[in-house]
């Protein structure tokens, strides 16, 4: 009964009470829509505020992550060992220049040469400098500049000091900027008895227009010559002696220019000169003048660690190129004149022993800054590599001079010999076998041409021509090229476009293989480099790259650009091996043919030994660069070495003297001179 009676309650009561507890469930089930619901509306409403911070954040947050994860990977050590590595010289302020030039000295200290630094107020306040580096310990030295050495030549001479000459004597000024008009005033002095001296600020009034023009400088005109006629056995004419100098209008203006060709007089001299000088001048207008040399000309000691005068050149350059010849002399071609004027191919020769300059007697004409290579026969290879001024037309075919004879052999083979300009050269190791590769470049002036390729020649076939080889990634102009002691190829930095137009910067550095005609990809700089920029090895084995002038800062071109004074420094992956060879002692001295023993501990595991002209570069032309091999014989503690007899081969000089195991690890370079 009880169970019955249990049932029977608890079936009577289920109706009711299932109608009481669904209304329970559903405010139960209600409450937890509701809260459901404000839980879905809020995290909706928190994802909504997610997804439009990581849509206003997002690629400033992928280039974050980005930059860490490639700042963690380039330092590791697998990465190192790989790549190499990149890091910033510590310049202390006081010792940031626009460094154009560099020159690794035999005492191992980098030569930076700024001068006005492409600065145009520094030049009119005679702000001129150089800077001393030690690698060693990172000193930093100002060294006093005599005169604005931007844009001089320079090469090493056989004693161990730096010749460095021209400069710059005026800025260029665009058409814009020019505001009295002026040019070239040729002055004839048809006087046989004397020459005549015309002082700066001399005028000259034209006799059709009667505009007066003022000179800059001071100028000799040679006196007349009497010219012999040998049929009729006399005298029968004068050659008159001539002069050129920049002159200016009195005053500004476009009212004072001149259209055509007139006849000067000259003020202050007497009435005999009156009769026999004049000027004579073509139009002398606003239009854009370009930059003006210098014929300054000095030797850098390394060890005063000062600027020594010598005798100037004959002739003002800006923009030339100095090589040393087979001799120890040197050549020094093209350049803007003292007026602005290209070079009309007037080479001159530095002798080191009486310090002077001498004419060569032989004309050829290239545009500025002309890679001119000494060869193993004491002729020069130009490989077509320049760095702007000229004619389009003129002084950029490739070919074998010889300085004594002044025969050109023309090479052919160029698929691209519009796009020289701006192009890196260097001869390849060993240096013995005379091929070059000619990397980069583009179109002539302010082109937006650049080409990826790379130019191939061997100059010991019969008959050398070009052939490609292979091609970086991107159109490159002004690429820095640095040989290595294990043979590869530093080349890196670049622009593809004038000056690094357009955010043209190639910010890439490739190790080439000769043997393989190859580009490995190595790790990457962190700052452009273009127009002004180039690279030195240091003595341990590192490559320090300088310098960089872009135009705009922008890649719409609409900001000035700034000269880049940061440095870095590339360490190479075979530094990043365990060890290195080491020698212990040697002779300071090895004679060409001559062989010098050096003790050391790694005799047995040395394969290589080559000596390494120091680097002397600006504007991506460095004609002292070269890598000679040498013969090897090893015994049990140490090293003999021999040097080759050719002196076009091994110019007279500083070295510094490599060996490699057999990884390709390198030596610290020893300093070595051939004298």
């Amino acid at each position: 009964m009880t169970s019955q009676s249990g049932r029977g309650a608890r079936r009577a009561a289920g109706p009711a009470s299932r109608r009481s507890g669904g209304r329970a469930a559903n405010r139960r089930s209600g409450a937890r829509a509701r809260r459901s619901g404000l839980r879905t509306r809020r995290f909706a409403i928190g994802m909504v505020a997610v997804l439009a911070l990581a849509g206003a954040n997002g690629p400033w947050l992928y280039r974050f992550t980005t930059e860490r994860y490639h700042h963690y990977t380039i330092n590791t050590q697998s990465y190192k060992e790989a790549n190499g590595h990149w890091d910033f010289l510590d310049i202390p302020a006081e010792f940031r220049v626009n460094a154009v030039h560099a020159a690794l000295l035999r005492t191992g200290k980098v030569l930076l040469v700024a001068g006005s630094g492409n600065n145009e107020k520094n030049f009119d306040a005679k702000s001129f400098r150089s800077i001393l580096w030690d690698p060693k310990t990172n000193v930093f030295k100002d060294i006093h500049t005599p005169k604005d050495l931007f844009c001089a030549g320079h090469t090493q001479l056989p004693g161990g000091n730096l010749l460095i000459a021209g400069g710059t004597k005026r800025y260029e000024k665009l058409g814009g900027d020019v505001t009295k008009a002026g040019g070239l005033m040729i002055v004839r002095n048809e006087n046989p008895r004397k020459p005549i001296t015309l002082p700066a600020g001399t005028r000259f009034t034209g006799k059709e227009s009667g505009k007066t023009f003022i000179s800059q400088d001071p100028l000799l005109v040679e006196k007349a010559t009497k010219v012999f006629d040998k049929k009729t056995g006399e005298y029968q004419r004068n050659e008159a002696g001539v002069g050129r100098i920049y002159v200016e209008a009195e005053k500004s203006g476009r009212k004072h220019e001149t259209g055509t060709e007139d006849n000067f007089r000259i003020s202050g001299l007497s009435t005999e000169d009156t009769r026999n000088v004049y000027g004579i001048a073509q139009k002398l207008a606003l239009d854009k003048k370009d930059f003006q040399g210098i014929n300054d000309a000095y030797e850098f000691d390394p060890v005063a660690e000062k600027y020594i005068p010598v005798d100037p050149m004959d002739k003002a350059r800006w923009y030339p190129t100095l090589t040393t010849l087979k001799d120890g002399k040197v050549i020094a071609v093209s350049g803007l004149d003292d007026i602005g004027q290209i070079d009309v191919g007037k080479a001159e020769i530095y002798d080191p022993k009486k310090k002077s300059w001498a004419p060569s007697g032989i004309v050829r004409k290239f545009a500025t800054y002309p890679a001119l290579f000494l060869l193993n026969d004491g002729k020069l290879f130009y490989s077509g590599s320049n760095s702007g001024y000229g004619l389009q037309s003129e002084g950029r075919t490739p070919g074998i001079w010889d300085v004594e004879t002044n025969d050109f052999q023309e090479i052919p083979g160029l698929v691209d010999a519009d796009q020289m300009e701006t192009s890196a050269t260097v001869r390849l190791p060993p240096a013995q076998d005379e091929k070059f590769i000619v990397i980069g470049g583009g179109g002539v002036g302010e082109s937006d041409k650049s080409t990826p390729k790379s130019r191939l020649v061997d100059l010991q076939q019969k008959n050398p021509e070009f052939s490609e080889g292979a091609s970086l990634d991107k159109g490159t102009r002004y690429p820095s090229a640095s040989l290595l002691p294990d043979d590869s190829l530093l080349v890196a930095g670049g622009a593809g476009d004038y000056r690094g137009r357009g955010g043209s910067d190639v910010l890439e550095a490739r190790l080439y293989d000769a043997k393989t005609d190859t580009y490995k990809q190595v790790a990457d700089p962190a700052v452009g480099r273009n127009y002004h920029s180039g690279s030195v090895l240091l003595p341990d084995g590192r490559v320090m790259i300088f310098g960089s002038d872009p135009l705009y800062s922008d890649k719409i071109n609409t900001r000035p650009g700034t000269f880049e004074q940061r440095i870095e420094i590339y360490t190479p992956p075979y530094l990043y091996r365990d060890g290195r060879p080491e020698l212990t002692a040697g002779p300071k001295s090895i004679k060409r043919g001559g062989t010098g023993m050096f003790t050391t501990q790694h005799a047995s595991s040395i394969t290589s030994a080559k000596l390494m002209r120091p680097s002397a570069v600006t504007h991506v032309t460095d004609t002292d660069q070269r890598s000679i091999a040498l013969d090897l014989e090893k015994s049990a503690d140490g090293i003999t070495v021999t040097v080759p007899k050719n002196r076009a081969l091994v110019p007279s000089g500083w070295y510094m003297l490599f060996v490699t195991d057999e990884k390709g690890t390198p030596s610290e370079g020893t300093w070595v001179e051939v004298p």
